[in-house]
């Protein structure tokens, strides 16, 4: 009868602590998850300033195509930012995407005041058959105004993304503290010196 007591004893201890680690595991393991999903989204939204602010190097301060006189000069810009965005596969949830902004950049790879031209989402310009999912609310950094000659102007684009949580670890959190957001704020952005010309 003695060792049937220990015995149960140890059982019960043995789920105590089960009991313990188990939240602990699934937590780590959530957060984890979560952070390859927000890894994910991270690169992507890297790949998509990247593709934005090579095109306007290309573009420089015009093309044929597009002269730098024209409203819409910076629509292919946006155009290869969501392409990219709203690739098949991509995991960008394109409501998310709260601003993209085409920028002279100073040395530090920061925006220069006065010379960001902003873009929210709306329905924009056309490009290529298709109807942009963003329209220009500012544009202060006139095409015409841009420098590709030896000493060429350093163009930057960035995007400002509301990232949702993928798992369960927003409800996690408010199980352990005060709730918290649903997501998080990312942003990214590339600069390129625009390409000059002879």
């Amino acid at each position: 009868m003695h060792r049937q007591g220990r015995g149960a004893g140890s059982r019960g201890q043995g789920m105590v602590e089960f009991s313990m680690v188990v939240p602990v595991f699934l937590l780590l393991l959530v957060g984890m998850l979560e952070f390859g999903f927000a890894f994910t989204h991270d690169q992507t939204l890297a790949y998509a300033t990247r593709e934005g602010a090579r095109t306007g190097a290309a573009f420089g301060d015009g093309s044929t195509s597009y002269p730098c006189a024209t409203a819409n000069f910076d629509a292919p810009i946006i155009a290869a930012v969501e392409r990219v965005l709203a690739s098949p596969g991509s995991p960008i949830d394109m409501t998310g995407v709260t601003e993209i902004d085409i920028f002279l950049a100073k040395s530090d790879g920061s925006a220069t005041a006065g010379s960001v031209n902003v873009w929210k989402p709306g329905s924009g310009p056309t490009v290529d058959g298709k109807v942009l999912d963003f329209k220009a609310t500012s544009q202060p950094w006139t095409p015409c105004s841009r420098k590709n000659d030896v000493n060429p102007d350093a163009l930057g684009v960035s995007i400002n993304y509301s990232y949702q949580y993928q798992t369960p670890l927003a409800g996690i959190l408010r199980f352990f503290g005060p709730s918290g957001p649903a997501g998080l704020q990312m942003s990214d952005r590339t600069v390129m010196n625009l390409n000059p010309t002879n």
